[in-house]
């Protein structure tokens, strides 16, 4: 018997331990999830110019324009563009948009205008029940590039 449990003692593991390899994984893990999003925020972007054609829809859009000096004007279906104030435009868009669901909303912002101002505006629309929202631009001119 003595010698049998020699023996057992005497056996020799032939299995890899692979525990401290999966830990240096996992730590290797962690450092690139740490570092990934910090290597991003620092690239710069060119946003590239194209000549879409313009969207042919048959009802008149709404437009809501902001010009360089935050003032918001309103055009609802047909009538004319007038100034507005931000409650009355939430007001007046957000009972048009539920009477006419398929209309298109548009925003138009300045050129010289702050993003600040358009991004209000997208804001304004959205809490006055406005789902989906374009923006305006002006068609790319052919001598430019």
């Amino acid at each position: 018997m003595r010698s049998s449990a020699r023996h057992k003692r005497l056996k020799l593991k032939s299995e890899i331990n692979v525990v401290p390899y999966i830990d240096v994984m996992l730590v290797l893990l962690i450092i690139f999830m740490v570092t990934a999003p910090m290597i991003n925020k620092n690239v710069d972007i060119n946003l590239p110019q194209a000549n879409a054609k313009s969207l042919q829809d048959k009802k008149d859009p709404v437009i809501v324009a902001i010009d360089a000096s935050g003032q918001l004007y309103l055009t609802l279906g047909t009538e004319k563009r007038q100034p507005i104030d931000v409650e009355t435009m939430k007001t007046k868009v957000g009972a048009f948009v539920k009477a006419n669901p398929e209309v298109s909303v548009l925003v138009a912002g300045d050129r010289d205008g702050k993003y600040d101002g358009v991004y209000q505006v997208l804001a304004d629309l959205q809490q006055a029940g406005v789902a989906k929202v374009g923006l305006m631009s002006a068609p790319e001119s052919s001598g430019k590039k």
